[in-house]
Parts: structure tokens; C-alpha cells; sequence
């Protein structure tokens, strides 16, 4: 069997294409749940009968198409049924995120008004009741898969939808403190799974088998349940992580093609593989170190040219070193690897260059149905996120902003109008985010506008890239936050359960040797503690909360400028 849908536009909607392809995969695995002890599996047909038997609960439960369904479980077979299930039935899906506080979840089911919830677990259920004046009509996983007697002669084709029918309500990651529900339709997802499975023919040439791929990011986020679409159109084996702790055992030996990241996973691997080699010592980490830097002058240096001993040392890694680090990280099949969410580091993207593993960056939102750019496999340029994708427009405005428009931006935030009309004018979608394109038509993403630093001398600095040298340059740091509105320069809090002051101002003036003036750090604040979720000072999908993080920290922060101070008088 091949994974491969067909050359040009799906014939159908998505919802439709997905069903023929699980029809025609009957026999054959296409998603495969790993667990602490035995892994789950699903062919497309179990899968199938599986989405017959959710469809039947949902129908019992006396909901009509067009109502709203909230869907709150961890990533798993039941999940990925359960949401087909509810596009099947013509309902509006609304997927929450099982570790975000229940006190924000129950704002979100206040303000998308759902008929149905499913729920994983009575964990979760309990809790959500707990934080909310009152749950609707609630139905736990076990009830929704009890039996498939009552789907008998259901698995029959899903609801007809069109173009213009609102689809998904997926609530944004709330950096802001404020979570908007964007209303993406079936046009919105059908134009973008063209997309997307149209690079991945790309990147997968001349491979006939089926497409093998490891998940391990939650299914109620906009990029990650683009990548769950894909694969199920393409009919691709797709292996899901159940538990981070195991992804380091799990990943290599899935043997995936490709695997969607964020940025903090692909650097926290390049520290790992340091941190094993120097601690291996000996000829490897010799031949490791060397080569390293040989490979950093070369891409950091134009027209940089090795040296004959540089061509040895990258000589001897590519024969003896890093294919065994390929394939203990990433397996034997990995083609590349695909990155979004965040800005990837320059160094990140070079060191899996180093290793032979593309890193293809993919840069959108969740209005945008996930996607605006996609690297094109075979024309990748580092510290780029690639052309926008077919049949997208994409121009700079005001203050160096991304607009966007084209069948990818989203119809609506739910139930909120002027927020709407104030991103969304004449067609363009204004994306809050400050870019550049080349003459190529290749973007790059600076960051978020809402997130400058605007100091007292008037400059404007995007905190984003100075924060991403900080955590290459500090040994442990997992977290750093650039601050400084209204001050005369910057400052920095730094994360993480094992940074000393010493080493944080050794890296603090190491990124400082590269930068003007006015972005250098003048002062840190080191915390050992990092933000999280839970804390509320990070959003349900690892991103800062910066005003959260301002408001919490004011007192440290304001000792670090008052310090300042003193030592300059």
C-alpha cells in the first residue's frame, strides 16, 4: 500500500477523504497508542467501527448538528475516534487540553455553551465540575466505547458538510491572559490538509510504503491535530506517545520518518547528546568536539572553507559518530525533522544539519488553520520558515507585521465580533507577529509585536531572539524572560534547577559580545524554580505568560534595577 492520496485537490472534504482512505486501509495499521506495557493498535477498519460506536452514544445523547461537543481526554486511539465521531455526526468540536487548570477550562465551556462533553477520564470530569458552576451533558470514554452492539449498520458516510460549515472551535493559548475561541471551518481544513500532505509527497519521494510517524504533542492543538488529519488522510502508521519520560526509548525505536516538534524538545536533545558525549570522553568525544566546531566555523563563517584537519575530523564523525547518534536519538527511516510554535535557534537547526537530519520549520497560528509557511524539503534555508503555502498571500504592514490572507484564515473567534474585525480588515489577516521576507519569497519570524521592549530611549526590542542566545549559552537554563518596558535597559530572568549566578554571567556576556548596546542584559535574576501551567505562568501549550510572569516576579525585578542602580551611583 502506498500513503500517497493522489496527486492534486482531494475530490471530497477532508472529513470525507479521511473515511475512503481508513475504508481502503481496513487491514492495515494506521494508529498505534504506545502504553507502559503492551501498545494499542487500531487498522483503519477498527478504527472505523470504533468512530460507528461514538457516533451511536453521540446521537442517544439528543444532540443536534451544528451544536457544540467539548472533547477533553489525553492523546490516545479513543481520542483521535471520538473526534472523528463528532465531525461525523455535523457537530462542532471544541478540544480542551487535559493539563490546563480547570478554573480556565471552565471558562471556555461558559463561553462556547457545548450540548455534549466527552471525557477521558472521571479524574478530569471531577475536577472540571469542581471549578465550574455547572457541566453539561457529560459522557466518560468508557461510556462512549462501552459496546459496539448499539453501531450496528451505522458505519455509514459522515454528515455532508460545506466549505463554509464552522468545523472546530479551538481557543487560543491565552498569553495574554484572555483565551479566544477560532472558528475554523471545513474549507479551512480541507484547503490546509492539501497542503500539508502535498509536502510531505515532497519529502517522502520515492518512498512507496506507508508513511511511519511519531506524535507525541497534544491533539487539542491547532498544528498537532493538522499533523493527526494528515496522516490519517494519507494513511500513514501513526505512533502516539503517551508519557515524555518514555520519548527518548519510544522515538528510535518507532523508527518514524518524521516527527513534529517544538523547539524546547530538539534543543534539550542537542544538550543531551553534549552532555553524553563529553561525560563519554575518550576518542569519540574528540572526534565529536572537533568536528563540531569545524561544522560551526563552516556554516557561521561566509565562504568559510575546512581546513584539511576540519576535513578529517567531519570525515571521521559522519563515518563514526554521528550516524550512531542518528539512530539512538531518532531511529533508522528519520528524513527530517518538523518544527513550529516557537522560533527555533539558528545553532538547533545547524547541529541536526550536522547530524544529516533536516529541520523543517513550519510557522503559522491557530487563525491561520496552524500553517502560513512550510519549508519545501528540497530547498531549505536555516534560520528561515520557508514560502507561504499554496494559495496563500502574505505581505509585511505596519511595523515589519505578517498579514495574511487566503482559504487558511479562520471565519470567526467565537462569540466575539469586534475582536474579530479588529485582527481581520479587508481581508487581511493581521497575525500580531513582526516578520521579513526575502526576494525568494523565504520568511523569518522575529516575534511577537505585543511582546516588545520598549525601553526609555525609545528602542524596540523583540525579547525573543536574545532570550534564545541566553538559553544556548547557559549551561541548564531551561527558561529566560526578557524584561526592561519604560526602563533604560534589559534585564533577564533565568530558569533552572541547576544554573549558578557565575555560569549565567558568563553566558550573559558571551550573548552581550554579539549585540548593540541598547539589546545588551545589563542584569539577571536567577530562579531555580520554572514556570508552569499549573503556576499559571505559562499558557496550556508552553508559551510565556509575560504579564503574568511580570506581575508575579515585580518585587525580583524590581531588586535587580534597584541593585543596578547602587553599583552605577
Amino acid at each position: 500500500m502506498t500513503s500517497n492520496p493522489g496527486a492534486g485537490k482531494l475530490p471530497q472534504n477532508f472529513l470525507q477523504a479521511i473515511f475512503a482512505r481508513l475504508e481502503v486501509c481496513s487491514s492495515v495499521v494506521v494508529l498505534e497508542e504506545l502504553q507502559a506495557n503492551t501498545p494499542l493498535t487500531a487498522t483503519g477498519g477498527e478504527l472505523l467501527e470504533l468512530v460507528a460506536t461514538a457516533r451511536a452514544h453521540i446521537r442517544s445523547a439528543g444532540v443536534t448538528p451544528g451544536d457544540r461537543c467539548a472533547l477533553l481526554a489525553e492523546n490516545g486511539i479513543r481520542w483521535v475516534a471520538a473526534n472523528l465521531a463528532i465531525f461525523a455526526e455535523g457537530l462542532i468540536c471544541v478540544p480542551l487540553y487535559s493539563r490546563q487548570a480547570p478554573g480556565e477550562l471552565a471558562g471556555m465551556l461558559a463561553d462556547c455553551e457545548p450540548a455534549l462533553l466527552l471525557c477521558g477520564t472521571a479524574v478530569l470530569r471531577n475536577d472540571l465540575r469542581d471549578a465550574s458552576n455547572g457541566l453539561p451533558q457529560c459522557r466518560l470514554f468508557d461510556e462512549v466505547f462501552f459496546t459496539a452492539s448499539a453501531a450496528s449498520g451505522l458505519i455509514d458516510a459522515p454528515a455532508l458538510l460545506t466549505p463554509s460549515d464552522p468545523l472546530t472551535i479551538i481557543y487560543t493559548s491565552g498569553t495574554s491572559g484572555v483565551s479566544k475561541g477560532v472558528v475554523l471551518t471545513v474549507g479551512n481544513v480541507t484547503h490546509m490538509l492539501n497542503c500539508t500532505s502535498s509536502r510531505l509527497d515532497l519529502l517522502m519521494e520515492g518512498r512507496s510504503r506507508q508513511d511511519r510517524v511519531f506524535h507525541y504533542l497534544p491533539f487539542c492543538f491547532a498544528g498537532s491535530w493538522i499533523l493527526l488529519l494528515t496522516s490519517l488522510l494519507r494513511g500513514s502508521r501513526l505512533t502516539l506517545n503517551t508519557a515524555l519520560p518514555r520519548l527518548a526509548t519510544e522515538l528510535p525505536a518507532s523508527a518514524p520518518d518524521y516527527v513534529l516538534n517544538v523547539p524546547a524538545l530538539l534543543e534539550r536533545m542537542r544538550r543531551g547528546v553534549d552532555e553524553l558525549v563529553t561525560a563519554k570522553g575518550g576518542v569519540v568525544h574528540r572526534i565529536y568536539s572537533n568536528a563540531k566546531r569545524a561544522m560551526q566555523r563552516r556554516q557561521t563563517a561566509s565562504n568559510a572553507r575546512s581546513t584539511a584537519w576540519e576535513g578529517l575530523w567531519l570525515w571521521l564523525a559522519n563515518l563514526l559518530v554521528f550516524p550512531v547518534i542518528r539512530k539512538k536519538m531518532l531511529g533508522l527511516n528519520v528524513r527530517a525533522l518538523i518544527c513550529g510554535s516557537a522560533p527555533l535557534a539558528l545553532e538547533t537547526q545547524f547541529y541536526f544539519q550536522m547530524l544529516g537530519v533536516p529541520v523543517l520549520q513550519v510557522y503559522g497560528l491557530t487563525e491561520t488553520t496552524a500553517i502560513c509557511t512550510m519549508d519545501d524539503p528540497r530547498d531549505v534555508v536555516a534560520g528561515r520558515v520557508g514560502p507561504a503555502i499554496s494559495g496563500v498571500e502574505m505581505r509585511l504592514g505596519e511595523s515589519q507585521e505578517i498579514l495574511v490572507r487566503g482559504p487558511n484564515v479562520f471565519a470567526q473567534y467565537w462569540n466575539r465580533p469586534q475582536e474579530t474585525s479588529a485582527v481581520v480588515r479587508e481581508g487581511w489577516f493581521h497575525t500580531g507577529d513582526q516578520g521579513e521576507v526575502n526576494a525568494a519569497g523565504n520568511w523569518t519570524v522575529a516575534g511577537r509585536l505585543k511582546n516588545l521592549v520598549i525601553l526609555s530611549s525609545g528602542h524596540n526590542v523583540a525579547p525573543e531572539p536574545i532570550e534564545g542566545k541566553l538559553l544556548q549559552q547557559i549551561p541548564g537554563a531551561l527558561q529566560a524572560v526578557v524584561v526592561g518596558n519604560g526602563r533604560g535597559y534589559l534585564s533577564a530572568i533565568v530558569c533552572g534547577p541547576a544554573i549558578s549566578e557565575e555560569s549565567v554571567r558568563t553566558g550573559v556576556d558571551a550573548v552581550n559580545l554579539g549585540l548593540p548596546h541598547y539589546k545588551q542584559v545589563r542584569a539577571f535574576h536567577v530562579r531555580q524554580e520554572l514556570f508552569s501551567i499549573e503556576s499559571g505562568l505559562l499558557t496550556a501549550n508552553g508559551k510565556l505568560k509575560r504579564d503574568a510572569i511580570a506581575s508575579s516576579l515585580k518585587a525580583q525585578i524590581e531588586e535587580m534595577y534597584e541593585a543596578r542602580s547602587k553599583v552605577a551611583s
